[in-house]
């Protein structure tokens, strides 16, 4: 868990992750790989998540669990959230539970926040 933003990784996540590292075409992520997670702009509500393996670590990112990379920017979205991976009838993708998000779309991906949480 990151201490500054309460940002948690759940052991469904770390587990999946760990299971990328581990195909035998490292090309898709790699033994060594974190999951970089971002905040942007975009989106049918306004922000949207954007995950992918880390290319690199740098100097404002925040790095959790070993498994998690954020950069500072995309973590203040992210306070309070926690990071899982889930399976269901439909697909099997990481998932972001925000506490910061006021509403969301079908897709998972796409949020508004409040601006009196972000900051």
């Amino acid at each position: 868990m990151s201490s500054t933003y309460d940002i948690t990784v759940d052991p469904s996540a770390i587990k999946r992750i760990s299971a990328l590292r581990n195909l035998e075409d490292e090309s898709v992520f790699g033994k060594e790989a974190l999951l970089r997670i971002s905040v942007e702009g975009g989106g049918c509500s306004g922000f949207q998540y954007k995950m992918g393996p880390a290319s690199g670590i740098n100097d404002d990112d925040i790095v959790l669990d070993n498994a998690v990379v954020i950069d500072e920017i995309s973590a203040q979205f992210l306070k309070g959230a926690t990071i899982r991976f889930q399976t269901d009838l439909m697909a099997a993708m990481f998932v972001i539970d925000n506490p910061n998000a006021v509403s969301s779309c079908g897709c998972q991906t796409s949020f508004a926040v409040d601006p009196d949480k972000i900051g």
